[in-house]
Formats: structure tokens, C-alpha cells, sequence
């Protein structure tokens, strides 16, 4: 989302407000959603976009929204518990968000499960989807591998995007400024010796993951593992789909053999989510 914009890309000027005597108005955008609930979406997501805490100010400076309007939408959220304002008078995300990305998890995981399963049948190994959350992937369905050494992510699990190869596929999926605002929040913290834990030298990184087409952890994460990620194109939120497995048994799997099934697989998962995302 551009700092500036109106969530429907339209200037101030041409927006109909409510805090100037008119009514609200459905809008007939995207998704066909009423212009005021577009609002309270646009602010969670700057707030999101923010860290999870931002002031007012900020608010109205990246929304082009008007104060009157940002104040009354913070107000409603604040009251049901999605928002919360700090003894500094600055927004943070509230705790009633939470059991709305566990459920929506949960039922995401539902969906990728029959996708990972015919990953995990093709290739042997443990298959994954995990999605972006401020500097950090969360895994949110897997099915493992049959081999008695295999690798086990805990569905659930949070880890920084910058040391997997499903974070690097997403953040190689975003704008440069964007990809700098989540690593700089992040510690970008060595979890082996071949971790990247520099801007710079990630930037490099997500160039190559552009140009192939996938990701690859080779032992960033956890010694002796291995990863192959692709992004997942067109689902609401950033995420991608993994195997994972030993470093001796997935090198013997050939990236030109397997990554093009995982593009297929992940553009198809991405069909069915932002297909399902559509209102009936």
C-alpha cells in the first residue's frame, strides 16, 4: 500500500466524507466493499505495516485520511479490542486481532494441506506453507516426510524471515522499500555461519531469487538442512511453500526437476485463495 493513497487510489479531494455532513457511501472498488470498512482495513494494515504501533499523525500522513475520520475509525476499533492506545496516546494493534489470524491460519493450513501433500508425495520430503508476519514467517500447515530423519516445523512456529528460504521467497516478491523496512525491524541475527545478516547482502540475494525463481536455505536456518521455497502468487497475504529436509538427501534432488512442480502447485494454491477471498 502506498504512503499517501487513499486504500481505493483516489486523492482526499475526491472522497465523500462523512465527517463534512455527507452520508457513507458503498463503494463500488474492489471486492465491492462499503468505503468505510475499507478505511478500518487500510489503518490495520498500516498499523501492521508499521510495526504494530504508530501515532495518529502517522496514520493520517500515510492514509490521506482525515483526522476526524481516523479518530472515529480508533476509536471503534479500540473499543472492541482490535486497537489500543498507549499511555503515549500512540496506536497499537490490539489483542483481539489475535483470535482472528488463529482461526484464518488455521483454515489456510486446511486449504494447503492437499498441495503439500502431493509435494510431499513427489519429493519425499517434508513439505511446508508459512506466511510473512512483520520480520517473521510462521509455518502454518506442513506434511511430513515418511523417512525416520526428517525435518519437523511445529505448525505455529514463528522463526525470522531473513534465515529461511520461505522468507526469502516472499520478501522477493515485495517492493525494495518495503523488503528494507522488514529487515531493518529485524535483528537480522546469525542463526549458523551461513546466514545473511546484512541489507545489502540480502538485497543481492532476493535479486538471484528473482532471476530463478525460487529460494534456498542451505544450512542458514539449522545446520545440515536444506530448504527449496517458492512464493505463492496472488493469496491475500505473503507467503510460500517449502520442502525441507537433510542437506544429504536434498541435494539429490534436482531444482530444475522439482521447482517447476512447486510453481505449478503454489500458483494453483494461489488461485483457490484469492478465489476464495471473493465475496459470492
Amino acid at each position: 500500500m502506498a504512503v499517501g493513497q487513499d486504500g481505493a487510489g483516489r486523492k482526499a479531494s475526491d472522497r465523500k466524507s462523512p465527517d463534512r455532513g455527507g452520508t457513507e457511501q458503498p463503494k463500488s472498488g474492489q471486492g465491492g466493499g462499503v468505503q468505510s470498512v475499507e478505511r478500518t482495513f487500510e489503518l490495520l494494515e498500516l498499523m501492521a505495516d508499521a510495526g504494530g504501533e504508530v501515532a495518529l499523525s502517522d496514520l493520517a500522513e500515510a492514509s490521506a485520511l482525515p483526522l476526524p475520520t481516523i479518530h472515529r475509525i480508533m476509536r471503534t476499533l479500540v473499543s472492541r479490542g482490535y486497537a489500543r492506545q498507549q499511555p503515549s496516546r500512540r496506536y497499537a494493534l490490539g489483542p483481539s486481532l489475535i483470535r482472528l489470524g488463529e482461526t484464518a491460519s488455521r483454515a489456510l493450513g486446511s486449504w494447503a494441506r492437499p498441495y503439500l501433500a502431493e509435494l510431499t508425495e513427489a519429493t519425499g520430503e517434508t513439505s511446508n506453507m508459512a506466511v510473512l508476519e512483520g520480520t517473521q514467517i510462521v509455518y502454518v500447515s506442513q506434511v511430513p516426510s515418511q523417512h525416520s530423519m526428517r525435518m519437523f516445523t511445529e505448525v505455529g512456529r514463528r522463526v525470522d524471515a531473513h534465515a529461511t528460504a520461505v522468507g526469502k521467497a516472499v520478501m522477493a516478491t515485495m517492493p525494495a522499500d518495503t523488503v528494507t523496512q522488514v529487515l531493518s525491524r529485524s535483528s537480522m541475527a546469525p542463526q549458523t555461519e551461513r546466514t545473511i545478516t546484512t541489507i545489502d547482502d540480502m538485497r543481492t540475494e532476493l535479486d538471484k531469487i528473482r532471476e530463478v525463481g525460487y529460494a534456498l536455505d542451505d544450512g542458514e536456518q539449522e545446520v545440515g538442512v536444506r530448504c527449496y521455497a517458492v512464493a505463492v502468487p496472488d493469496a491475500p497475504a505473503g507467503s510460500a511453500i517449502s520442502i525441507s529436509g537433510p542437506e544429504g538427501r536434498m541435494t539429490r534432488i534436482a531444482a530444475d526437476e522439482v521447482i517447476p512442480l512447486m510453481q505449478r502447485l503454489a500458483r494453483e494454491l494461489g488461485t483457490e485463495l484469492s478465489t476464495t477471498a471473493e465475496p459470492s
